[in-house]
């Protein structure tokens, strides 16, 4: 009888984030105050930009509506 291979556990990645926010123009902005962006930051941005969203989701829900509204930012 042929032995069986043994499969290794690997543990899942989580699946990427969409980019939410245009890298060139965060870094045009930044520029333009004088300053350099980190090749990071504008992925520390995006993940700023997720977790505002789902504060914000978190209270539309909890306000009982389905349409995410300026205030809930």
């Amino acid at each position: 009888m042929a032995k069986k291979k043994a499969k290794k556990k690997t543990a899942k990645k989580a699946a990427p984030k969409d980019v939410l926010v245009v890298a060139s123009k965060v870094k045009a902005y930044v520029k333009s105050k004088g300053m350099m962006s980190s090749s990071d930051a504008v992925t520390a941005l995006n993940d700023a930009v997720y977790a505002a969203l789902d504060a914000a989701i978190e209270r539309t829900q909890a306000n009982k509506r389905s349409t995410v509204k300026p205030q809930d930012l």
